[in-house]
């Protein structure tokens, strides 16, 4: 059990939440902060001063009054009206994620929430009752307000929601787990909505995701280097120290632990018949500790703005009781322009691992560069074609990665009539991370193949004590290629799957421990 209020969530103790279905509560600390700006907000509301988005309309509509006794009216209005997403909905986790954030924003008394609403949220989330998020409708500024409200819907009574795999409607549900809808009160549709829960949370996911893909990069990038028999010079401590890079010592260390007891790593002409004696290798080799590391690098400073966004209150506005100064403030905390520039920045990283990843498997099945390896890596090219169209695959899904590389925090279409004149789109950055995620993984995959094909044509040789265990639950789940093409596309299925299982990553972090 988690206790919402008592200390900041970490990376850590979100996944556990997202990703492992641990339970939530809401402290007493933060119960009673919660209904402290409730009541703050309830006599605000009734002194007959405008605040906005509790006694006027929102966004352009601002200069609009609203009688306190619509209050309810247009919070309920105000979801239903946003709730307009389209395209495909968002993977359960992400919801999760985003539930979790908005209920941590909201749980440190500065949303004016009532603590009998926003409980609503804790028990869905605990009950496994997910939300039907649409993944397009956000610009990422004023907030996700349209994937926060289709997020919301079922808390007033409407909307679908996903519980134990099926797709129900949230009445049923509510009605079958006991959970009661809400009846909302001054500024309640407003701060569920207002925040950038939505692209933090898909971006959670992604970063999640990237962390698995790291392992899996330094353990088949080793495979890749132990089938063309590569030189392990370039993964000298000593060179990775005086670049005083943390993620390139950290790859490099895992290389060499891959590679501990190889009969292949290193060996020269005349061991191994068609290898040349070059004194480097390519760069998609030689330069693995410093691609893979900067690629760590990027993930451990997005993991850090990630951690700070989802404790921040990103409201508006914002309630300060009168301990506090007073008032219910207008700002721009709901802009996501922090995360949205983080995520550009992760899938850069991302893409960058497939692009390396591509170019190793490119070494592998041309037999002017592979060391001695037969032509596409099967004993009877020409007749067969054998790894040769595997390797356009994973050069398509590099090109797929840079057409989705533009930052789109770079981007910004007015919105509300204007007034929300500069948005960060970073629902959209969340989105092309999560896709090069699935790209990436199956560029690594047909890597995996690739050079798992290769370590078996080196027939006589012992090869490294990591690589071995790779190779080893490679062939438990996809044979080695013989001699006859079959539709390899159903290997490269087998492979993504057992990436995506966790298997592969969970044996790499074994074997870098």
């Amino acid at each position: 059990m988690i206790e919402i209020g008592s200390v900041d969530l970490t990376v850590e103790s979100a996944g556990k939440v997202v990703f492992e279905n641990e339970q939530i509560v809401l402290s007493k600390k933060a119960i009673s902060l919660i209904e402290r700006a409730a009541d703050y907000v309830s006599i605000q509301a009734k002194s007959g001063t405008p605040v906005y988005g509790v006694t006027t309309g929102f966004g352009a509509n601002r200069d609009q009054v609203i009688d306190p006794k619509d209050a309810r009216q247009l919070q309920e209005k105000l979801i239903l009206s946003h709730a307009c997403g389209v395209g495909q909905n968002l993977c359960v986790e992400a919801v999760r994620a985003m539930m979790l954030f908005r209920i941590n924003a909201l749980s440190q008394g500065y949303s004016g929430i009532t603590h009998k609403t926003l409980n609503i949220l804790v028990e869905m989330l605990n009950k496994g009752v997910h939300p039907e998020v649409p993944e397009i409708g956000s610009v990422g500024a004023s907030g996700d307000l349209c994937p926060l409200a289709h997020m919301c819907l079922p808390i007033i009574g409407y909307g679908s929601v996903t519980y134990k795999g099926e797709t129900r409607c949230s009445k049923e549900v509510f009605a079958e787990v006991g959970i009661k809808q809400a009846e909302l009160t001054f500024k309640e549709g407003l701060a569920l909505l207002n925040g950038t829960q939505a692209h933090t949370g898909v971006g959670f996911v992604a970063l999640h995701k990237f962390r698995a893909l790291l392992d899996i990069s330094d353990l088949v990038g080793a495979m890749s280097l132990e089938a063309v028999a590569g030189r392990t010079d370039a993964f000298d401590p000593r060179i990775q120290t005086i670049r005083r890079r943390k993620g390139q010592i950290e790859s490099a260390k895992n290389v060499l632990q891959c590679l501990e007891g190889s009969e292949l790593a290193n060996i020269g002409p005349d061991k191994l018949p068609g290898k040349t004696e070059y004194v480097q290798d390519s760069y998609c080799l030689r330069c693995l500790p410093q691609v893979h590391g900067a690629c760590r690098d990027v993930y451990d400073y997005v993991a850090g703005v990630i951690e700070t966004e989802m404790n921040a209150v990103t409201d508006n506005p914002v309630v300060f009781v009168p301990s506090e100064g007073g008032g219910v403030l207008s700002g721009g905390n709901f802009h996501g322009e922090p995360v949205a520039m983080a995520l550009d920045y992760l899938k850069i990283a991302i893409a960058e691992i497939g692009s390396i990843s591509e170019r190793r498997s490119a070494k592998l099945t041309d037999k002017k560069f592979s060391e001695g390896l037969p032509a596409f890596l099967v004993k009877v090219p020409g007749l067969n074609s054998g790894m040769m169209i595997p390797q356009y695959v994973a050069a398509a899904l590099v090109t797929d990665n840079k057409t989705r590389g533009f930052p789109s925090s770079m981007d910004s279409i007015p919105t509300s009539a204007n007034m929300e004149d500069h948005v960060s789109m970073g629902m959209h950055s969340a989105n092309h991370c999560l896709s090069v995620v699935v790209n990436v993984t199956r560029i690594l995959s047909i890597e995996y193949l690739i050079a798992g094909q290769g370590l078996d044509l080196r027939e006589g040789f012992k090869i490294g004590s990591g690589t071995k265990k790779a190779l080893e639950l490679l062939r438990q789940n996809v044979p080695f290629l013989e001699e006859d093409d079959h539709p390899l596309h159903q290997d490269i299925e087998k492979a993504e799957a057992l990436l995506a299982s966790g298997q592969v990553s969970a044996l790499a972090r074994a074997i870098f421990s």
